[in-house]
């Protein structure tokens, strides 16, 4: 399926303080201190001064507003998925008596960064005194005051009303296309005909024509839990249907869009994941820091080995979604491990590990991306799919692990079967391959979207000054010599 740009994707730009940086050096070398400090120097010249004074203080001032102004929007971009965003789409296909029947559609264009369970919920502000008559393939978690409608009552009275899908095996009458599955939504780059969530909705005591409609406002999605930001709703041109058999085109009466962007300082202060290293040319293992992910549950975390740890219920979800997880130095709930495992002439092996600590949580169409020079040139990946992404034409370096359907597509919670694993062989650039400096290890880790925190440089497995030779090298150059010896005599 072809990737089409959303209309309404925004646009972001990260502005570091590199700009701060280089105006305050254009100012300070803009101005002459000998003008100030000399004794000798004129009035005119101190009037001159003065003035390029003040010009420089207000271009100052106007880009430090700016830069604290796009601040907030370059939090929700992502380097690695810059066009990525949940496009909503509204679409009127029918006016009635007091409002409209509307199609409402979920895309998830994000290429790895999904909706996992418990699912989405979608909220929003009426602009006047609207009301939900019905609902298709979704329902609202309240009815609300509904006591001055006589006879017929609506599904929903709120004036902010928050929506959820329905669980799987509902009856047929009650489901919509792309519907009823429990808001759990594909990363586009994953699955994109998983990636998009539907339902039909009835508004009433609204506008009945696209001059007296009015659009919804403040709209909120939990993807399940925070992190994402949507814009305004904007009317965009309508949605065109084709027909089954392809031969007639309609189109919606009235079509608008909102975006909702996600920024990872938003869901959490602290990361969701850790990273550790290993390598065969270190004996030493780099573990993950010191609470990674924060020590906020140290005092109610669980010991692998304890009774607690078999107790009876202890996966069973919450519903505020609280972890209960194992007690780690790192305290995170998910860790990847990247272990450097063996070296070829042409080729060389890693072997990744994704482990769950969280005993109330399992992942269910998990991504993992990496960042990594190599990654342009993998060879096989054993266990896990793979998708390279290249969001920069020129540049090949990022690829998304995800689990095999009804293989390891599923990682279960924490205990035995918490764990998935797979090995990548990759073909070596003579050019640029080397084990020294950290080099085998990856730049950038991301599991379901959130960015791990890696170990400090310092403390990656380092290269021996004495690399111990491979015992079947050695092996090899003794037959061999032993062999020319035979040969010459």
């Amino acid at each position: 399926m072809k990737y089409e740009q959303p209309v309404g994707k925004p646009f972001s730009k990260q502005y570091s303080s590199a700009n701060i940086y280089f105006s305050l050096s254009f100012f300070s070398s803009s101005i002459n201190a000998n003008t100030f400090l000399s004794p000798l120097c004129s009035c005119q010249e101190l009037g001159t001064s003065l003035n390029i004074l003040k010009q420089e203080m207000k271009s100052i001032s106007g880009l430090v507003v700016l830069f604290f102004v796009m601040l907030p929007h370059a939090a929700a971009y992502d380097p690695l998925d810059p066009t990525g965003n949940i496009t909503i789409k509204w679409d009127v296909v029918s006016w009635t008596a007091d409002g409209y029947v509307a199609s409402v559609t979920m895309s998830n264009f994000q290429m790895y960064r999904s909706i996992v369970s418990p699912g989405w919920t979608l909220g929003w502000q009426w602009a006047k005194k609207e009301v939900i008559w019905s609902m298709v393939g979704a329902q609202t978690t309240e009815q609300g005051d509904c006591s001055k409608f006589k006879g017929n009552v609506p599904h929903c009275c709120l004036r902010k009303p928050v929506v959820v899908d329905l669980l799987p095996g509902v009856p047929y009458n009650q489901q919509f296309s792309n519907c009823c599955k429990a808001g759990v939504v594909s990363a586009w780059g994953q699955d994109p005909s998983s990636s998009v969530s539907a339902f039909q909705v009835s508004v009433g005591v609204a506008g009945t024509s696209n001059k007296t409609v009015k659009l919804p406002m403040n709209f909120t999605l939990l993807g399940p839990g925070l992190g994402y930001t949507c814009g305004p709703a904007k009317v965009v041109p309508s949605t065109v249907y084709l027909t089954a058999d392809h031969r007639r085109k309609t189109q919606a009466l009235m079509t608008w869009n909102v975006t909702c962007t996600y920024s990872q300082f938003l869901a959490a202060k602290n990361p969701k994941c850790c990273v550790s290293f290993s390598s065969f040319y270190n004996q030493s293992i780099t573990p993950c820091p010191k609470c990674a992910c924060g020590c906020q549950n140290k005092n109610n975390c669980v010991v692998s080995d304890s009774k607690q740890a078999h107790k009876k219920g202890i996966n069973t979800p919450r519903k505020d979604n609280a972890p209960l997880l194992q007690c780690t130095h790192h305290m995170c709930p998910i860790r990847v491990h990247w272990h450097v495992k063996l070296n070829y002439k042409d080729y060389w092996r890693v072997k990744i590990a994704v482990t769950n600590f969280n005993y109330r949580m399992n992942y269910t169409q998990w991504t993992l991306v990496a960042q990594h020079p190599n990654l342009n040139a993998v060879t096989q990946v054993f266990s896990f799919d793979y998708k390279p992404l290249v969001p920069y034409e020129a540049i090949n370096d990022t690829g998304m692990f995800y689990g095999m359907k009804f293989y390891n597509d599923l990682l279960m919670e924490a205990g035995p079967q918490g764990n998935v694993q797979s090995e990548v062989l990759l073909r070596k650039n003579k050019d640029t391959f080397t084990f020294k400096h950290g080099w085998a290890f990856p730049r950038k880790v991301y599991f379901n979207g959130d960015e791990c925190l890696l170990p400090p440089p310092d403390a990656y497995p380092f290269l021996p000054n004495s690399a111990k030779v491979n015992s079947i090298t050695i092996s090899t150059m003794v037959v061999s010599a032993l062999l020319f010896l035979f040969i010459i005599s």
